[in-house]
This record gives C-alpha cells, structure tokens and sequence, in this order.
C-alpha cells in the first residue's frame, strides 16, 4: 500500500502486520517517531514497487491482509452497516471506506467472489479508512443479510425510484445499506431481501450518482442530528 493517509494508518494499527515499510528520505521525515522505522530508497524504486501510475507520495508498505470478522462481530459496533453487490472497482470501494469511517459506519459487507482484495489503489483511495473501517467477506450476500435482519438490522436497499431516503425514519433503528454495482443495480435476490428500497434525494437534472458518491450521501442522512 502506498499514500501518507493510508501508510500512518496502517502503521497506527496494531492489527496490521507490516514486512516492509520503504520511503525517500523526504518522505521519511514524516513519519520521525512511527512505529516502524523506514528503509531508505530512491523514487524509481517505489515507481516500479507500485501500481501503474501510482500517486505513492514517496511512501509505501509491503503488509499482510487484514484478517476479516465473523458478520456476528459486527453487532455490538455502533453505526450503520454499508453492504456492497458486486462493486468490483478497487477505487469506489476505498472511496466508500472513506465515507464510511468520516460517517461512523460499523464495517463494510462484501460478497467474497465480486469483491476485490485489499490492494494499493483501494488503500489510497480510502486514505487510512481501510485500517479503520472492518471489511466482511460473505459468500451468499442475501443469507448475510437475513443474519443481520435476525439481529434486528433494517436493511435498506438504494435503488432509483425507491422511496426517499429519511434519516428521521430509522431513530432507534439499526440499518444496513446495501448499494449495488453501477449500471446492474441492486441483484433481484438481493432486491427481494431487502426490507425497503430508498433513493437519495436529487432535486436537480442528475439520473444517478456514481456509487461513492451515492454511499456517502446516504450515509449523512442517516447519521446526520435531526
């Protein structure tokens, strides 16, 4: 992983099992203190360590995946649950991690084989909010969300032509948000699990949102004092 935001981050986290951690030496002075101390290394050599066309900010880790929770440990965490159908874009997954931890969300569901691993891009995109925010892989994502609706979750759907979304409505609730891919929406079983189906309110000439961007208004509305 490579990024100011997402290298403190994950060197903060105690759960984060960390092999390299390699920088420039302006970069470095940065991170006087961390609780790794960096190897010394020339921009040419994190250009060919990272993803094409990485911003690296002269920074970057060679880590471990996070060990992912069991979807019951989720229960006695605080705030919202975002859930994700097939979003297969490494970018707009850590785009919604990032909206996730500024809006308090629990963690964030994915079903295991549409979902992309952890990687530099979704790190970077998240700016720190991948060691932050839990991610959950679950097989069968409509069975992963009658377990949460037995745990008394409202799980909500965000469609177009939904009804809208009202952040007062869900007082005293907990809620899961389930967003699907762009373009496909929300999958029919997943549809069909749903307790509603909500759409964000847009007065102006946009049809859509791209789903980051859909995540995170929602999100606000949900968590935002009434």
């Amino acid at each position: 992983m490579y990024g100011h935001h997402a290298v403190q981050a994950a060197l903060a986290n105690p759960e984060r099992v960390i092999h390299d951690f390699l920088a420039t030496r302006e970069a470095a002075a940065s991170f006087e203190g961390a609780s790794h101390k960096p190897q010394i290394v020339d921009r040419e050599r994190l250009d060919k360590l990272c993803e094409r066309d990485a911003v690296h900010q002269g920074v970057c880790l060679r880590v471990e995946p996070l060990e992912t929770l069991a979807i019951l440990d989720i229960v006695e965490r605080t705030g919202p649950v975002l859930v994700l159908d097939q979003v297969t874009d490494p970018r707009n997954i850590g785009a919604i991690l990032r909206s996730a931890a500024a809006f308090g969300a629990a963690a964030l569901l994915v079903q295991d084989r549409n979902a992309p691993q952890e990687s530099g891009a979704m790190a970077k995109a998240a700016s720190g909010a991948l060691d932050v925010v839990p991610i959950l892989r679950e097989v069968n994502l409509s069975r992963a969300l009658q377990v949460l609706q037995a745990e008394n979750f409202w799980v909500v759907g965000l469609d177009a032509g939904g009804t809208r979304l009202d952040g007062k409505g869900f007082i005293g609730r907990r809620v899961a948000l389930v967003l699907g891919a762009e373009g496909a929406g929300l999958r029919r079983l997943t549809r069909e699990t749903c307790d509603e189906i909500a759409s964000v309110y847009m007065p102006g000439d946009m049809e859509s949102l791209n789903v980051s961007n859909a995540a995170a208004v929602a999100l606000y509305e949900l968590v935002r004092p009434v």
